[in-house]
């Protein structure tokens, strides 16, 4: 693993355009934003056209850190002076740059909606990937001081790129008109979820998942930090009105609203049906996709919805909301409702249970639809604005 200041890396004098990303989330976030950065670097790898120089202000999880360091062309980029988190907060923002140059990298990717100061006046281009402005569409669902402090870095980075790339096109529309931004200089890469969603889960693991969970036999399945945004009430409203061996599951870091979540289970009597869980590997995840009858996302405003292609590739139906881009995620194929509308909501999830005529065809449908969000043709839109910043 290569650590320095001041040696160009060895793949930058063999020719190839070296890529500086930021990496903090890739090597921290088991979801979301770390998801999207190992997914596009695991595609990039696969490309072989690129050095890859993740920087990163430690070394995060092992676990999450290993899905990427192995990779051909990838190198982790750490501090050589970062005390405490003052210290790797202050690298990241600052510092770094003077670390990408001694790299000799040519274009520096900001993976999560930010650009380290002074990266313009670098000579380093500059592409920025923003995955929305849910701070500045809904501040009610931040506090007044990070709502201040995002929408302040969003204006900033805004001056320092040289590319905006937008994960949608409700993503691209919030940026056009929050930052003024001329929409011919944002481009549209969609996300793609991880090659594992694809693949078949064997009976045995499935198995052993259900057991260890005490996973019931029929449920919707819900994936994502459980917070008030994410609107995991209404699906619980709507077993309401379903049958009554139809449970919700519920995958992702727990937030003051999971207690709001589980004293409507208690008084309503459907806390046999509702079961949350935190701290799921990312190697376990596809078998509750496996073992699901649907998938569901409730949410009242996303800038994608990667959860959603996760679902879909592993051969899921899903319900989610209208209001944002999810069903620019999800295609036409699948059910979406209004967020407040529990009654709507349930009529669509009995539709796609398991034995619902129609089910498998939508599947079928939505799985060609999202073939456009997948792997290597998302890397090699990327590549190709790489290679344009480069070249000048």
């Amino acid at each position: 693993m290569a650590n320095s200041e001041e040696m160009p890396t060895f793949a930058h004098r063999m020719g190839k355009t070296v890529i500086g990303m930021d990496a903090k989330r890739i090597v921290r976030n088991g979801t979301g934003l770390g998801s999207y950065g190992r997914t596009l670097v695991a595609g990039l790898s696969a490309l072989d056209r690129f050095s890859l120089q993740l920087y990163a202000p430690d070394l995060g999880h092992d676990w999450l850190r290993s899905q990427v360091e192995g990779l051909e062309g990838v190198e982790l980029r750490l501090p050589r002076r970062a005390w405490g988190a003052v210290g790797k907060a202050l690298w990241r923002s600052h510092g770094v740059v003077r670390q990408m140059k001694a790299d000799g990298v040519q274009v520096f990717h900001g993976l999560t909606g930010e650009l380290p100061i002074g990266i313009k006046q670098s000579g380093i281009a500059s592409v920025v990937t923003i995955h929305d402005l849910i701070f500045m569409r809904h501040p009610e669902y931040y506090n007044w001081a990070d709502t201040k402090i995002y929408t302040w870095k969003f204006r900033r980075t805004l001056r320092e790129a040289d590319c905006i790339v937008a994960i949608s096109e409700c993503t691209k529309r919030d940026i056009v008109e929050l930052g003024g931004i001329d929409p011919s200089y944002i481009k549209v890469v969609y996300q793609s979820c991880a090659p594992r969603f694809d693949k078949p889960i064997g009976g045995d693991q499935c198995q052993e998942v259900a057991s260890r969970y005490k996973l019931p036999r029929r449920f919707m399945l819900s994936v994502g930090t459980i917070e008030q945004r994410k609107n995991l009430m209404l699906a619980l409203r709507a077993l309401r009105w379903m049958p009554a061996d139809v449970a919700l599951v519920a995958i992702g870091r727990p937030t003051p609203y999971t207690a709001q979540l589980q004293s409507f289970a208690h008084r309503e009597g459907l806390e046999e049906r509702l079961l949350m869980l935190h701290g799921i590997g990312d190697d376990e995840l596809p078998a509750f996709y496996a073992l699901a009858d649907l998938f569901v996302y409730p949410s009242r405003y996303e800038g994608f919805g990667i959860p959603i292609i996760e679902a879909i590739s592993s051969g899921l139906p899903v319900v989610a909301c209208t209001g944002s881009c999810l069903e620019e995620a999800g295609g036409p194929h699948n059910l979406y409702t209004g967020p407040d509308d529990d009654r709507a909501f349930a009529t669509a999830a009995c539709q796609l249970l398991r034995g619902e005529e129609g089910r498998q065809e939508r599947i079928d449908r939505s799985r060609d639809y999202i073939r456009r969000f997948q792997g290597t043709s998302v890397a090699a839109q990327m590549a190709d604005i790489y290679q344009s910043l480069a070249e000048g």
